[in-house]
């Protein structure tokens, strides 16, 4: 009935299992770090929505306001009070912001913040560096036309020569679109690049938060690694599972919004914002991020000595504590890993990325990492 399996591509088996054959296939609930699949066994999850949720599934406090906010009615046809009070929050927490747009995916919000840049600077050219959505505008999937492509450049993460022989001549370039962290941290070198080269030719520093946003604090990435970004985008962890996105930035970019067109019907509605809300309380006042931090870090080194025990199979760990995977020596090796892990009742990707929520504790992660760590062992001594 759903051509491809289901509608969000990457939960197909074969790109979590790479088979279709003998392995979970849909999910009838979740709560907390634990999912249960539609024959009622439970496994313990490290996808966690493909990083939309931060805090647990079904989150108490999250499940409330949302709760209240449906019986509020869902939506409107005017602005709900609640856009402008979580809008305030947002700039309240997080320096570079002044004003925000909601949206309802991260894909979506990305094609805004380059729609703004372009109306704010009169320029077409954009300059990507990661992942930053399906849409046309990053894409070079079969469907897409050749002329699209043409406006857009992509450079490698921690690569200055590379940026500066793609910014060399930058007339022509509306926004440097960039995810602070790709299989690892940003240098200081790097980061201090992009800052000075996007201010220097007049680019919009975009800079795509949606996976490290909240999770590395409610400051997000460019508190931690110094990004100095003209627009933020934020998206996953801010609703907790929720849809809904943000374009933030300085007040002049922003008010570019007002030169060009960007609306969507369910833009507003307010029972995504109650979430917003709810998990922005949560981060202020349980020191949730500090907890990603410290139960990642448990992960994470777990992880680099599981990877010590199989350079057969293994060639190291990539990410951060907040998100992280094993680099397998390939695919069809990453993939039995996945597929036997889900035996043994743990969702554990082969790739990027798996994420640690609060609903993880140290002792769920110990467990975990033994039962990766057999499974490693077989796979490559079995």
């Amino acid at each position: 009935m759903i051509p491809g399996f289901t509608s969000t591509g990457s939960k197909h088996p074969h790109n979590l299992f790479g088979t279709e054959q003998g392995v979970p296939r849909q999910m009838r609930r979740s709560e907390g770090c634990r999912l249960w699949d539609v024959s009622g066994r439970e496994y313990v999850d490290y996808i966690m929505a493909l990083g939309a949720v931060s805090l647990g599934y079904a989150h108490p406090a999250v499940t409330e306001a949302v709760t209240r906010a449906t019986m509020d009615g869902v939506v409107g046809s005017l602005a709900p009070e609640l856009e402008e009070r979580v809008a305030t929050r947002l700039c309240r927490l997080m320096p570079s912001v002044e004003r925000v747009r909601f949206l309802k995916t991260g894909a979506e919000a990305m094609a805004a913040s380059v729609r703004i840049a372009r109306a704010f600077t009169g320029r077409d050219t954009i300059v990507t560096c990661g992942y930053h959505g399906w849409l046309d505008t990053f894409s070079d999937a079969v469907g897409v036309p050749a002329d699209v492509k043409l406006n857009r450049r992509s450079i490698s993460f921690n690569d200055i020569e590379e940026l500066d022989s793609t910014l060399e001549s930058g007339d022509d370039i509306a926004a440097v679109l960039v995810e602070p962290v790709v299989d690892g941290p940003p240098t200081a070198e790097w980061v201090n690049a992009i800052n000075e080269r996007t201010k220097r030719i007049g680019a919009v520093l975009v800079l795509d938060e949606i996976k490290t946003g909240l999770r590395l604090g409610v400051g997000g990435a460019q508190e931690r690694y110094g990004f100095k970004p003209d627009l933020t985008v934020l998206g996953k962890a801010i609703g907790n599972g929720f849809p809904c996105t943000a374009v933030c930035g300085s007040a002049d970019i922003m008010a570019a919004v007002e030169k060009t067109w960007i609306s969507s019907t369910l833009a507003t509605e307010f029972v995504s914002l109650a979430a917003v809300d709810a998990v922005l309380n949560e981060y202020e006042s349980a020191h949730v991020a500090e907890t990603l931090s410290w139960v990642g870090g448990t992960l994470f080194i777990g992880l680099e000595e599981v990877a010590q025990t199989a350079p057969r199979i293994i060639k190291g760990v990539k990410g951060i504590p907040e998100f992280c995977y094993l680099d397998f020596v390939d695919d069809e090796t990453g993939w039995r890993v996945t597929r036997m892990c889900a035996e043994h009742g743990m969702l554990f990707k082969r790739d990027a990325y798996n994420f640690i929520s609060s609903a993880h504790t140290s002792e769920i992660v110990q467990e975990s990492l033994a039962c990766l760590a057999s499974v490693v062992e077989q796979v490559a001594y079995g």
